[in-house]
């Protein structure tokens, strides 16, 4: 009995000793990591610390800023390279990214805690060697070991590694303090002075400085200015839309918002968020033009999006300019379920299709086939979609035009899509089959004109568009357009007739293939 309570007891303070050791190596390892990543429209490199501060290093022209975390773990961010033509163009950058910082804040949080649970990994296969080096060793080698470390051999070796250790410290050596060792933190409103009137948002900001250009206190007086504006007009936008007199949805309808063209917009994103909620929407469908460029820069816009609609179901397509495979690549990292050319499972019990526009790649591919035309992959979507076991509820694509011929066939109800930044629909079609299905185009979310959409409020009408469906078909569409002064346009809610004679086809207001914004 007594050997048992000896090895339990052993077995326990190896365990005690294999925890502390755990946490000091997953401690440490944590406190020297870094993760690289793409913030605020810049390559930046995050590094946590025990300093309870949000660190900003923005580099040589703009001051660098501080913010309290409100716990003991703090982050130091050093923005790197970014494509902003100007400094007074990457300040509203800031300014507009600031007034919608959710996508921002979760994306340090996400990478903070992939490096906790990397270094409590590593910490723990570091924690474990000791102890496995002392078992593998044994009473009589460890009584050996000692006994060699107290012989003069024993104590040369050790001073040995000190020595190299201090060689390689050199604690001798001088330098210049560096510039900022001279700088100190002050708040912001003293370092901007009393004439610039800051946003509560801003109380507990410090920024490391001294005497500041003339230049560059404007150019901060500049981000107030705008992240007020910014702030102000789609918060008021939020709250209005969350009084929104919308279509009910009734016992069995599942209601999903579709957005497009938002071309980095990330005001307007908890605004369609209130517009969804205010009906009852579970889902969302995100018909592409994200961004203006599809560069890493705009992943900001990205997080944005996904922050604002994150504990909802998740479908989308790319643009025509959501250039490249990052967009759909970093939504899918992102948990969106990006369309590839499959029919899949959609809301509601409903059946999905959709292909990221042939444009956005620039290779037109359609799964390992390349080379194909806008029109081809037109013509596999209509395959593929009247191929199904069932027919498909819903065709998502970027351009409506990708769609047309699967309608033409009878193969789809409805086709959701953008491009175009105005509305056009929904449009009843009778297929060759006699079977009829509808055509919907979304106008921009994001507001915008061309492929620009940034800005304190959106530049053009900013829409929205609800869609029921019912008994895994669609039911009905409603519209919702935010002004530019702020005012809201529902629109009426439509009710889609899929299984009436409603007379012929129609296909009017569409532009050719590749046209649109």
């Amino acid at each position: 009995m007594r050997h048992h309570t000896t090895r339990a007891g052993r077995f326990a303070a190896y365990v005690a000793v294999w925890l502390v050791l755990t946490f000091l190596a997953s401690l440490a390892l944590f406190l020297v990591s870094s993760r690289s990543v793409v913030l605020a429209s810049h390559d930046a490199v995050i590094r946590p610390d025990l300093d309870g501060h949000v660190v900003l290093h923005t580099g040589p022209v703009l001051p660098d800023f501080r913010a309290e975390t409100g716990h003991r773990v703090g982050v130091d961010i050093r923005l790197g390279k970014t494509d902003a033509k100007s400094t007074q163009e990457l300040v509203r950058r800031y300014a507009y990214i600031a007034s919608q910082p959710e996508g921002q804040v979760a994306k340090v949080k996400e990478a903070l805690t992939d490096m906790a649970y990397a270094a409590l990994l590593r910490g723990a296969v570091v924690g474990l060697l000791p102890i496995l080096v002392w078992l593998l060793l044994g009473p009589g080698r460890r009584r050996e070991l000692v006994a060699r470390a107290r012989s003069p051999a024993g104590v040369l070796a050790v001073l040995l590694v000190l020595l190299l250790v201090l060689v390689s410290w050199q604690p001798w050596g001088s330098a210049d303090d560096p510039v900022v060792a001279r700088r100190t933190w002050v708040p912001l409103a003293q370092f901007v002075g009393p004439e610039v009137q800051l946003p509560h948002e801003a109380d507990d900001i410090e920024v490391l400085g001294d005497v500041t250009t003339t230049q560059t206190r404007r150019l901060i007086e500049s981000a107030v200015s705008t992240y007020d504006k910014s702030k102000s007009f789609y918060a008021q936008a939020a709250d209005t839309a969350a009084g929104l007199d919308l279509h009910r949805r009734g016992d069995g309808e599942t209601v999903v918002a579709l957005v497009s063209d938002r071309h980095d917009n990330i005001g307007m994103d908890p605004v369609a968020r209130a517009v969804a909620d205010a009906a009852g929407a579970t889902a969302v469908f995100d018909a592409g033009d994200d961004t203006s460029s599809g560069n890493s820069w705009e992943a900001f816009s990205l997080d944005s999006i996904t922050a604002a609609f994150e504990d909802l179901d998740r479908w989308g397509v790319a643009g025509n300019h959501d250039h490249g495979s990052f967009v759909s690549g970093y939504l899918a990292d992102h948990d969106w379920r990006m369309l590839d050319g499959s029919v899949v499972s959609g809301p509601g019990h409903t059946t999905l299709l959709g292909v990221d526009d042939p444009r956005s790649s620039g290779l037109g591919d359609w799964r390992d086939e390349t080379g194909l035309s806008f029109d081809e992959v037109g013509s596999r979507l209509a395959d593929e979609a009247c191929a199904a076991d069932e027919k498909v509820t819903t065709l998502l694509v970027h351009d409506a035009d990708l769609g047309t011929e699967a309608l033409e066939r009878g193969c789809v109800d409805l086709v959701l899509s953008g491009h175009l930044h105005v509305q056009v629909g929904p449009t009843r079609v009778i297929g060759r089959n006699g079977e009829a299905g509808y055509t919907y185009t979304n106008g921009t979310t994001g507001g915008a004109a061309y492929a620009i959409a940034v800005g304190s409020k959106p530049r053009r009408e900013a829409e929205m568009t609800l869609v029921t469906y019912r008994d895994g078909r669609p039911a009905g569409i409603q519209p919702v357009l935010l002004q530019t002064d702020g005012t809201f346009h529902v629109r009426p809610y439509v009710e889609l007739h899929l299984s009436e004679d409603k007379g012929p086809t129609e296909l009017a207001g569409r532009t050719p293939a590749g046209g649109g914004q």
